[in-house]
């Protein structure tokens, strides 16, 4: 299969995913819409939900904390490689300095 295969298949299963859902939204109708928004509601103000999501806000800032400390640590003021390993053989910085 040739990759202009491959993205052919790719939107038509696009196309087919929207088709169906868009179908079946129409279908459920409007009360299955309302039932649906008070369900969510009723979520959003679960503290279990609320819980999940300051659990995962800490964890994404905690990750970006690292990634910036990590970025910061292998590049000098002047934005040359400080030459100290990134926890890689060669080092992201020293792989992507201009030659």
């Amino acid at each position: 299969m040739t990759g202009k295969d491959a993205g052919m298949r790719f939107r038509l299963g696009v196309l087919v995913g929207f088709g169906a859902g868009y179908y079946l939204g129409a279908k459920a109708g409007r009360e299955r819409y309302h039932e649906i928004n008070q369900w969510m509601g009723r979520a959003k103000e679960s503290d279990v939900i609320e819980t999940v999501a300051d659990k995962a806000k800490a964890a994404t800032d905690l990750g970006m904390d690292r990634a910036k400390d990590l970025v910061d640590g292998a590049f000098n003021k002047d934005g040359t490689s400080s030459g100290t390993s990134t926890g890689t053989d060669a080092g992201f910085a020293s792989r992507n300095q201009p030659k």
